[in-house]
């Protein structure tokens, strides 16, 4: 989620109604929104809040949590990430309004079948704490199959993908207050891992589109 397109490769979104949680306050937004490593660039966010803003009319802000590369263990209730996600969600909530959250992750739960096969019982357990906890039960929560890419690699590394992107179609199937958008034909930045910068301009507004079709 936190993105690794390269800042260069796409136009900059002109939008100054966009906005970013910095410190507790809303900040102009500016790309990368989420720097997690040296490396950080596009995300799929600015794309989707770019939507948003001009299909509603109205200033969007983006709280930026994700940390890349993580497994879902990295996220458990209670720990680091997780409370740090509750933790800006709520300073956010003081001065705003929360409309959804955006999930893109499963790349490192891919690595071992026992991840992928427990994927969707420990994703969604995540996530309902953190709408409880966030009182959020009313927000949905709308994902991102994985690279089609990282099938094309030469070692082993993410072997069960497939069977995290299905555990992610199963939850959005199956459990209330989910959307899923499609991978499908997006690129890599050509190491068969993470998403370009054009993908993920695309990307952002999938994810629009099928948080459009959930709240109608």
């Amino acid at each position: 989620m936190a993105g690794r397109g390269r800042l260069d490769d796409v136009p900059r979104i002109e939008n100054k109604r966009l906005f970013m949680l910095r410190n507790g306050r809303w900040r102009p937004l500016a790309e990368p929104v989420n720097y997690d490593r040296p490396d950080s660039g596009i995300c799929l966010a600015v794309s989707f809040a770019d939507e948003y803003s001009r299909r509603f009319d109205c200033d969007t802000g983006l709280i930026p949590c994700a940390d890349g590369g993580t497994r879902l263990e990295d996220w458990s209730i209670g720990g680091q990430l997780y409370s740090h996600a509750v933790f800006q969600t709520l300073l956010a909530a003081r001065i705003s309004e929360i409309k959804g959250i955006l999930w893109h992750q499963g790349e490192s739960d891919g690595k071992t079948e026992e991840d992928a096969l427990s994927y969707e019982e420990r994703c969604t357990a995540i996530h309902s704490a953190l709408k409880k906890e966030c009182s959020l039960d009313h927000v949905p929560i709308i994902m991102g199959e994985l690279g089609p890419f990282l099938g094309d690699r030469e070692d082993s590394r993410f072997a069960f993908y497939r069977l995290v992107n299905k555990a992610l179609m199963e939850i959005a199937a199956k459990h209330p207050g989910y959307a899923l958008a499609s991978a499908e034909g997006l690129s890599c930045i050509g190491d068969k891992l993470h998403f370009n910068a054009a993908s993920l301009r695309e990307f952002g507004k999938r994810y629009f589109k099928r948080y459009m079709d959930y709240v109608g």
